[in-house]
C-alpha cells in the first residue's frame, strides 16, 4: 500500500514537523496516531517518517536516515513552467491552481488584468495564503516533493519587474484568443517544439474574455510570443491547464 505523502513545514536533521492547520488536518481529521508511518518530503528528498508526538497544531516525525526510494522516480525534474495567470472568479481559478500543481507547474504568478473583476483584484492579496495552501495540498496528493511557488499578485506592468519572472533564458508565450480561427494562428505546440529541453517557459493566460488589446501590445513589446490553443475558445481555467500540460509535454 502506498503511504500518504506530507511536505514538512520544519526539518532539522532526522526530525520533521507539520504545524498549524497542516498538522491539525492530520491529527484531527485523519486521526493519526503515534507510530504511524508516512512519506515526508523535505524539499530535496523524500524520507520515511514515523510519528513521535501529536498535538492539535503540531505533529513531529522521526525520519529514516536514508531517502525513501519508491517505485516512481522523483517527479518534475524536467522543464520548469511559470504560469502568469490572470485573476478571475476565485473558485475556478483555485481549481486551475490545484490541477496545474498536479500536472507539474513550477511557479504561478497571479496577475491583475484589465478584465479582472475589481472586487476580485482587491481581494486577491488576502487570498494569497489560501492559494499557497491549495498548492501544497495538491502537491502532497500528487506526490510531488515540493509545491510550486505561488507568487503574490502583481499588476501586468509589474510582470516585467526584476525578480518577478525567473532569471536566465526564458521562452515567453502569451495565449491570445484573437489568433483562434485566423490565418495567422500559431499553436502553442508549434512554438515550443523547437525549443531546448532545458529551457524554462513562461505562459500567460488571460481572464474570461482574454487579454485586452492594450495588454497584448504590452506583451509583444516585452518580447512575448503569441500562440493559441486551437480554433475553439476555452474558459480561463481550462486554458491554463491545457497550456501547462502541452508545454510540459513539448519540452520533455
Amino acid at each position: 500500500m502506498t503511504r500518504r505523502r506530507w511536505i514538512a513545514d520544519e526539518v532539522t536533521g532526522n526530525t520533521a514537523a507539520l504545524v498549524g492547520e497542516h498538522a491539525a488536518h492530520l491529527a484531527r481529521v485523519l486521526r493519526a496516531e503515534v507510530g504511524q508511518e508516512f512519506d515526508i518530503a523535505t524539499g530535496d528528498e523524500v524520507r520515511r517518517g514515523t510519528i513521535t508526538t501529536i498535538s492539535c497544531d503540531r505533529v513531529e516525525f522521526a525520519l529514516d536516515a536514508k531517502p525513501y526510494r519508491g517505485p516512481r522516480p522523483m517527479p518534475f525534474a524536467g522543464p520548469k513552467i511559470t504560469l502568469a495567470l490572470a485573476i478571475f472568479k476565485f473558485d475556478r481559478m483555485e481549481w486551475a491552481i490545484e490541477k496545474c500543481t498536479e500536472i507539474g507547474v513550477a511557479r504561478i504568478i497571479p496577475v491583475i488584468a484589465r478584465r479582472s473583476d475589481a472586487h476580485l483584484a482587491a481581494a486577491a492579496v488576502k487570498r494569497h495564503e489560501r492559494w499557497q495552501r491549495i498548492a501544497r495540498q495538491a502537491a502532497e496528493q500528487s506526490r510531488r516533493p515540493a509545491p510550486p511557488e505561488i507568487a503574490a499578485p502583481v499588476k501586468l506592468k509589474d510582470l516585467a519587474g526584476e525578480g518577478v519572472l525567473p532569471a536566465g533564458a526564458l521562452t515567453r508565450v502569451v495565449l491570445a484568443e484573437s489568433l483562434a480561427g485566423s490565418e495567422e494562428n500559431t499553436r502553442l505546440g508549434e512554438v515550443l517544439q523547437s525549443r531546448s529541453i532545458a529551457e524554462e517557459v513562461a505562459l500567460a493566460v488571460g481572464p474570461e474574455g482574454g487579454w485586452a488589446s492594450g495588454e497584448l501590445a504590452w506583451f509583444y513589446e516585452s518580447g512575448w510570443v503569441a500562440a493559441s490553443l486551437g480554433d475553439t475558445i476555452l474558459r480561463a481555467e481550462t486554458a491554463a491547464i491545457v497550456a501547462t500540460a502541452l508545454a510540459l509535454d513539448a519540452l520533455r
